[in-house]
């Protein structure tokens, strides 16, 4: 292991993954989202990268423990109770596995990711 193996973000070439919810999960708009996983550890439990997604809302269901720093825009979270939490940039929060409700997104929002999924 070597200096040469760090991955800087900024200067990481990795190619954008594009994609949409499964129609049946989007509940509002078209939410259109990109993806550059930047690193995968070789166990394939830990993954982190850039995300960014377009306006709309869809549900969500977390398998995996996923810290999140949101970069830009404005999005909320809500619980099956409906409950509610607005993140915008500069907000930093776990959600843990087991989660579900939805993902709204209200301005394009663009987020650094850091995934567990547990075995």
């Amino acid at each position: 292991m070597n200096i040469e193996q760090i991955i800087d973000f900024a200067q990481a070439g990795t190619a954008a993954e594009h994609y949409r919810p499964a129609p049946e999960k989007v509940l509002k708009g078209d939410p259109e989202q990109s993806v550059r996983n930047h690193y995968s550890s070789p166990c394939g439990q830990f993954s982190s990268g850039i995300w960014e997604g377009a306006v709309g809302q869809w549900t969500v269901s977390y398998t995996e423990h996923e810290y999140c720093e949101i970069l830009q825009g404005v999005s909320v979270l809500r619980d099956a109770d409906g409950n509610a939490k607005t993140v915008r940039a500069g907000d930093r929060f776990v959600i843990p596995a087991g989660f579900s409700g939805t993902w709204e997104v209200l301005e394009a929002c663009r987020k650094v990711y850091v995934i567990f999924e547990p075995k």
